[in-house]
């Protein structure tokens, strides 16, 4: 919590329809970017739970090739026991937002 509490907000020009992750209750927005070869993921959220829980996944990637991303299942979150202290609506918020990170990680591989 004390991480989401730090992390930037995402302008008012990211927080827009295209960036919004769907299916989760509170807003949650994901930006995804190619940078020199490697994935760089932000994100925000209205509510600060959610904003925490996606933003692990965002740190976790973020600096990544594609092909690195796409080889790291998030199973970690479940050696370290984060998904049994979550609700079933923000383990699927991870759900959603790993489903995210990998097709866009999966689009750039796919780029020559």
């Amino acid at each position: 919590m004390e991480q989401a509490r730090l992390r930037p907000a995402l302008a008012a020009e990211w927080r827009t329809e295209t960036h919004r992750v769907p299916g989760c209750v509170a807003n949650l927005w994901l930006i995804a970017e190619l940078r020199d070869g490697r994935c760089e993921f932000r994100c925000d959220s209205d509510s600060q739970i959610v904003r925490a829980v996606a933003g692990l996944l965002c740190e976790f990637y973020s600096g990544a090739t594609p092909a690195e991303v796409l080889a790291m299942d998030p199973v970690f979150l479940d050696q370290v026991g984060i998904n049994q202290h979550l609700t079933a609506n923000r383990r699927n918020v991870l759900s959603r937002v790993w489903e995210r990170i990998r097709t866009f990680a999966e689009a750039c591989a796919s780029q020559p």
